[in-house]
């Protein structure tokens, strides 16, 4: 209680920017994909690492399967924002946190009412061809008839506006990334072991007073950390919320 106490804190003092990873989605049912039971289940279904089925070469290469892995496993309709999305929002709306920061691609911490969300990864929400680059809807993809969708307009595919494997960031989104990060005066980091590159290069940047860690393993910061939380995130930001 003394650590949670000690978060209230320091968001309490304003200032603060969240930075997050695939184990803030996992507590609304979301799997890690890169967790040892996602690259288990990868290897022996479709016979390639996560890594190989979400990358730009594999796309252009074996489309029908890549529409298959994304269907079945970075899909999930039922998803709901938790308890840390919830908290995050309403700390935005307090102003308290000035921003998040996410790897995640699945868009609960818009679905929660987060209004300045950075998503470094894209989100599975948008679709587009890459062909032409016109817009489309999630639903398109899923309820498109055929295995590899298609634009309406010109025939090209029409593929996830995320950031695959041997693809780079949007440089408009790292730009404000780190403007955030730089001005921040606490970053709280949480659900990710900051081991995914060049994501996880962003804490870099970070020069402020207060550095905090949520997450259930240990990461490469955690000696730097002012404070280091090893529980479960929504769990986290529950007590946080009773506080303030």
């Amino acid at each position: 209680m003394d650590k949670i106490l000690r978060l209230a804190e320091l968001i309490a003092g304003g200032g603060a920017v969240f930075f997050g990873g695939a184990g803030v989605s996992t507590e609304s049912g979301i799997p890690d994909f890169r967790s040892e039971t996602g690259l288990y289940a990868a290897k022996s279904v479709y016979g390639h690492s996560p890594e190989e089925l979400l990358s730009h070469t594999f796309f252009i290469r074996e489309p029908e399967i890549f529409f298959r892995y994304y269907r079945e496993n970075l899909i999930s309709r039922e998803a709901r924002p938790n308890a840390a999305h919830i908290a995050l929002a309403e700390l935005e709306r307090r102003g308290l946190i000035d921003a998040v920061v996410t790897q995640n691609i699945d868009g609960l911490h818009s679905a929660a009412g987060s209004v300045n969300v950075l998503e470094l990864h894209g989100s599975n929400l948008r679709q587009f061809c890459a062909k032409c680059g016109a817009k489309y809807t999630l639903d398109y993809v899923l309820d498109y008839a055929e295995t590899v969708p298609k634009c309406e307009k010109c025939g090209g595919t029409v593929r996830p506006d995320v950031v695959l494997y041997e693809e780079s960031l949007e440089d408009n989104v790292t730009r404000e990334a780190v403007r955030r990060i730089e001005r921040a005066d606490t970053l709280i980091v949480g659900g990710t072991s900051l081991a995914v590159y060049p994501a996880a290069g962003l804490l870099r940047y970070f020069d402020g007073r207060n550095l905090v860690l949520i997450n259930k393993s240990e990461t490469p910061y955690d000696g730097e950390a002012s404070l280091v939380i090893r529980e479960p995130i929504g769990e986290t930001f529950a007590g946080v919320m009773k506080i303030l």
